[in-house]
């Protein structure tokens, strides 16, 4: 009985959040002490930029920006939302996925490497490899903790990466500076767990808090949308 109620009423608070947003955006260069914006400073998350890893055009309009722990059981899940939104959105350019490291350490203490072996698998094959490299670990990770490290070197296999170049690369360290700085960034954004989702759009962004369901970011992207021109979003993409 209550199903039926559930998509009405997301689209409710989807255009009371993106309504709130164009409010906010409009005032972001005036002084404030609200509550909202202590706990959420969205405009303190770093600039998307080329050594993002994004996956759709990255011209996009509106850009979906997710900090993730790849033991989060909710990121898993949010993973195959977000796969489901780029599928739908993706072919028109007008939606971005970027996805930022966000490995809580303090409960997941295999995280930060997870984490760097996604980067070692972008630096040999791109954000595709990226993306490919997150779907599998997401696959197999019985996640809080739980992956076998071991497997890390056979999903590069798997996807088709050089073994003994990932293997250098995540033993070295290299990316562990990126890593720890991506967490960073998503406390000074106001990231308390995980997932933590900027829908940006405008100049501002809509911080969301955990595993939000498909028809959620439906709405809520929709209603972002429905602020651009008509004519936004080109065609380009990078994968």
């Amino acid at each position: 009985m209550k199903s039926q109620y559930v998509l009405p009423i997301t689209i409710v608070v989807a255009g009371a959040l993106i309504a709130g947003a164009v409010f906010l955006i409009g005032k972001q260069n005036a002084p404030t002490n609200s509550q909202t914006n202590t706990q959420f400073q969205a405009d303190k998350a770093a600039p998307v930029t080329s050594s993002d890893h994004i996956l759709g055009n990255p011209n996009a309009l509106v850009k979906v920006i997710e900090y993730a722990d790849l033991e989060c059981p909710y990121c898993k899940e949010f993973q195959t939302t977000m796969n489901q939104i780029m599928g739908y959105y993706g072919p028109a350019g007008k939606v971005a996925w970027i996805f930022r490291a966000f490995p809580l350490a303090q409960i997941h203490s295999k995280a930060p490497e997870e984490a760097q072996a996604a980067e070692c698998a972008a630096d040999q094959g791109g954000n595709q490899a990226f993306f490919n490299y997150i779907d599998k670990v997401y696959a197999i990770t019985p996640s809080e903790n739980n992956l076998d490290l071991s497997q890390l070197p056979i999903i590069a296999g798997e996807i088709g990466l050089n073994v003994a170049t990932f293997n250098q690369c995540l033993s070295s360290g290299k990316f562990a500076s990126k890593v720890q700085q991506s967490y960073n960034d998503a406390i000074n954004a106001g990231g308390q767990g995980t997932p933590f989702i900027l829908v940006s759009f405008n100049g501002g962004a809509i911080p969301l808090e955990g595993a939000q369901p498909y028809d959620s970011m439906r709405a809520v992207i929709d209603a972002a949308l429905a602020q651009l021109p008509a004519s936004s979003g080109a065609t380009t993409t990078v994968q």
